[in-house]
């Protein structure tokens, strides 16, 4: 017999069945908020998964199109691979749930998110968060839970949890926030210029809400929560670690991680294992576990030098900043250019520009969103951190980086009116050491403005680090971390914002959380580290967006004309408005409310597109004077066609200051004459004459 629970989040009834559906997974909770539904499942294997030294968790969210109402597009008419919101969403539930549970569990653990049915007013996505985090609370897979979620927004300068469409749609605080019962533990954003400590006050406000929901949480798992199963621990053997100590002792480690250099010290590493493994060659076991072991032993010797010693492996200061570097116009003809480089962490973004017809069209569960005319993709190549793989396409991490550098941006980029343009910028990561997707934000901004984009501020990210000790008390935040530093940290707290507010914040940890003291810290860090930033080498190396569009990009003209006028112009099957893309070898695009956009290189051919169009939409008055080409020859007259589509006639009489007894006398086909409106015949009917023109 299932049981069902209660409660409001938001002015909206949160429903939660136990033992409903799905009785074979370790955990299900079947989701409703509002008429919102999703199943959320967890289920893990009997025994570890050999040979590996992580713990091997999938996340999964599958937008079924039924949920919206829809039919999926395509030849076999069913759902294909995860949109880039699903996959968002699903690194978002798997960010805080993965440091809960136990370091050493190596048994495969899937928990999966089918969402079945979308009420616009109440998100899928923090409904699925919520059944992840109450289907593994009350199965018998180990976790160190519950844990809770909530999305917050400000409308009006008023905190909203849990925003409807509508509140989404004018909010300027997009936040999401994950809890414990004691600590934040993960924290996603996108904002307008937030202010620190408006942004803070909104994560609290979050995490007070959160408290209600764990309690919520806390009664299902009484009541229906299984106990935990038991497991074979996968932690490294101390004899293991004591022998290691032994041959190696913790002064030589340091000496080996004690370098800027990233290739020096993995060249470091790699002796000590050389070394290792000739100590332990009798010793299958130990030979086994010989990576993982000397992973940790790094671990531990780095985060005692940063904790203790305050000393970082690349000899910083603990608030400095690596050596920076800024450039544009790296790459010819393309329409912007800039890299970016901060110690060994280096990117180069490309700026396209194109019409707003080639903004990208949406095909998911979120009705009020169809298109998106900025797009910012981030690829990561194996040759940035001196490997050699195949590449095989975007993976969720090169998604979810360029989802964040975009949701950084966005704040600052001119509207549509302002600029018609469809914007996609590309960040190549051409070497990694810390921290690319906030590189890629410094270097999309750079391009952006070289590429000529009046954006309305430059925008500028950074990540801080964290090291702790056996209490609350006991921490060191680290600005600007390096890839050891997140390796073996507790924290990547990534920031991007203007001078005057964040718009972007991502924060991973690995641990149960973060007292507000440090996450109060790790933003006044960020803000200070972006001013130097922003005031440094970007500055020098561009100050403000170009006044104009690069040489090799589009350029658009926009116009307006009657809506009622459109069929004119767009002709019968689009005869018209193709015959003037033929004649001018320009883009053409046109709205519902009459808006025309004009996209070419050539400007005399954009001028000429404009004219026909001009033509075509303006109505024949007397007096008018047009120019026009002699279309076709009749024993009465000649018709002339001053644009495509848009054709009158001259007769015979009207021809020459002479009589004349045949047109063809005077007129050829193909010439073009200027003819002046004699207005409408008694028949209403419009006539021009070409002896009358003055």
């Amino acid at each position: 017999m299932y049981k069902s629970y209660s409660m409001e989040i938001g002015g909206r009834t949160l429903t939660v069945d136990v033992n409903r559906v799905a009785k074979q997974a370790n955990g299900a909770a079947f989701m409703h908020y509002g008429d919102t539904t999703v199943l959320s499942t967890a289920t893990a294997s009997e025994k570890p998964r050999d040979g590996i030294d992580f713990f091997p968790l999938s996340v999964e969210y599958e937008e079924k199109l039924y949920a919206a109402g829809k039919i999926p597009g395509g030849f076999n008419k069913r759902e294909g691979k995860a949109s880039e919101n699903a996959i968002l969403t699903s690194r978002v539930i798997d960010r805080p749930m993965r440091p809960l549970f136990p370091k050493d569990y190596r048994n495969d653990v899937t928990l999966n998110n089918m969402v079945m049915s979308v009420d616009p007013d109440c998100a899928p996505e923090i409904t699925a968060m919520l059944g992840s985090a109450i289907a593994v609370a009350i199965s018998d897979i180990p976790f160190d839970g519950p844990c809770a979620m909530t999305q917050m927004g400000i409308v009006d300068g008023e905190f909203v949890v849990n925003p409807t469409t509508a509140q989404k749609n004018v909010s300027t605080l997009a936040l999401t926030v994950a809890s414990t019962r004691e600590k934040v533990i993960m924290i996603e954003a996108g904002a307008k210029e937030i202010p620190d400590d408006v942004m803070i006050e909104a994560i609290y406000k979050a995490h007070e809400v959160n408290q209600t929901i764990i309690a919520f949480i806390d009664k299902i798992v009484a009541e229906c929560g299984k106990p935990k199963h038991s497991y074979t621990s996968c932690a490294i053997p101390e004899e293991l670690f004591a022998a290691i100590k032994e041959l190696v002792p913790p002064e030589k480690m340091e000496e080996a991680v004690f370098t800027d250099e990233k290739q020096v010290r993995e060249e470091n590493i790699r002796v000590i294992k050389e070394q290792l493994a000739e100590a332990f060659a009798d010793n299958e076991e130990w030979l086994a576990l010989i990576d993982e072991a000397v992973y940790q032993y790094q671990k531990k010797t780095v985060r005692k030098m940063i904790l203790k010693d305050h000393k970082r492996p690349d000899g910083r200061e603990i608030t400095q900043i690596r050596p920076l570097a800024a450039e544009v116009d790296i790459v010819p003809r393309v329409h912007g250019s800039a890299m970016f480089t901060r110690g060994q962490t280096q990117i180069c973004t490309i700026t396209t520009l194109a019409p707003l017809s080639e903004a990208q069209r949406l095909d998911g569960l979120d009705t009020t969103e169809v298109s998106k005319r900025y797009m910012h993709h981030y690829n990561f190549p194996s040759y940035s951190v001196g490997e050699t793989k195949v590449s095989r396409g975007p993976g969720r991490r090169e998604i979810g980086h360029g989802a964040l550098a975009e949701r950084a941006l966005l704040p600052v980029l001119p509207s549509e009116e302002e600029f018609p343009y469809a914007i996609r910028t590309v960040s190549e990561t051409f070497e990694s050491n810390g921290s690319t997707s906030q590189a890629s934000v410094c270097a999309s901004t750079m391009s952006l403005m070289a590429a000529g984009v009046p954006i309305k501020k430059p925008v500028a990210g950074i990540s801080c680090g964290l090291v702790t000790g056996d209490t609350d008390d006991d921490y060191l935040v680290l600005t600007d971390i390096q890839g050891l530093e997140d390796f073996f940290g507790d924290m990547d707290f990534k920031v991007a914002g203007t001078r005057d507010g964040i718009t972007a914040i991502q924060m991973d940890i690995k641990i149960h959380g973060l007292t507000r003291q440090i996450v109060e810290e790790a933003i006044r860090r960020t803000h200070e580290a972006r001013l130097v930033i922003m005031d440094g080498v970007m500055k020098d190396a561009i100050a403000e967006p170009r006044p104009t569009v690069n040489a090799y990009a589009p350029k658009i003209i926009q116009i307006q004309i009657d809506p009622a006028k459109i069929g004119e112009v767009v002709g019968q099957r689009g005869k018209t408005i193709n015959a003037i893309i033929e004649q001018t070898g320009v883009k053409i695009d046109i709205t519902d409310d009459g808006a025309v956009s004009i996209c070419g290189t050539d400007a005399e051919a954009m001028a000429k597109a404009q004219k026909l169009i001009e033509i075509i939409v303006t109505d024949f008055e007397e007096g008018m004077v047009m120019e026009g080409k002699v279309v076709s020859i009749k024993d009465f007259g000649a018709f002339l066609e001053f644009a495509p589509g848009k054709e009158a006639m001259v007769h015979i009489s009207k021809i020459a200051k002479e009589r004349i007894n045949h047109v063809e006398d005077v007129l050829t086909l193909g010439d073009v004459v200027k003819a002046v409106c004699l207005g409408k015949d008694k028949m209403g009917r419009v006539s021009f004459s070409i002896k009358d023109v003055k």
